[in-house]
C-alpha cells in the first residue's frame, strides 16, 4: 500500500489496543502523520481514564516517533469552507473532526478513520483499516 495517510483519533486508539489490520497497513505506508487535534483527544481521554500515566506514556511515545500536523491559516481556510458546506446541507458533525479533516484536505492527505459521518465532507480521501 503506498499513499500519504492521516490517522483519525479512533485509528489510533485502534492502533493502542493492538488491532492488527493498522499495524499490518501502517507497516507498508510511505508517509503516516497524525494531527493536534488527535492528540488532544488522546490526552483528554487519558486524563479521564483510571490508568492515566500508563495511557499518557503511550501517547507520549507514539507521538515521538510520528509528523505532528498542526492548524495554521491554510487549515483554517479549509475548516471555513467544510463547516459552512455542511451547514447549508444541515449535516453538521463533530467540531474536532472538521478540524481533522481540513488538515487532510490541506495536505492531501488520505484520513484513516471508521468515522461514517466523514464522509458527508466533499473531496475528502478516506479508508477504514
Amino acid at each position: 500500500m503506498s499513499g500519504r495517510f492521516l490517522l483519525d483519533t479512533n485509528t489510533i486508539i485502534d492502533l493502542f489496543a493492538g488491532k492488527n489490520s493498522v499495524k499490518e497497513n501502517l507497516l507498508h505506508a510511505n508517509e503516516v502523520f497524525i494531527s493536534s487535534i488527535a492528540i488532544g483527544e488522546l490526552y483528554y481521554g487519558a486524563y479521564k481514564s483510571c490508568h492515566t500515566d500508563n495511557n499518557l506514556r503511550q501517547i507520549d511515545d507514539f507521538t515521538a516517533s510520528c509528523t505532528v500536523l498542526c492548524c495554521n491559516q491554510d487549515t483554517a481556510h479549509e475548516y471555513g469552507i467544510i463547516k459552512n458546506r455542511l451547514r447549508e446541507k444541515g449535516m453538521p458533525i463533530p467540531e474536532n473532526d472538521i478540524w481533522i479533516a481540513a488538515i487532510a484536505r490541506q495536505y492531501d492527505l488520505i484520513l484513516i478513520t471508521c468515522d461514517k459521518h466523514f464522509f458527508k465532507i466533499e473531496d475528502l480521501k478516506q479508508e477504514k483499516w
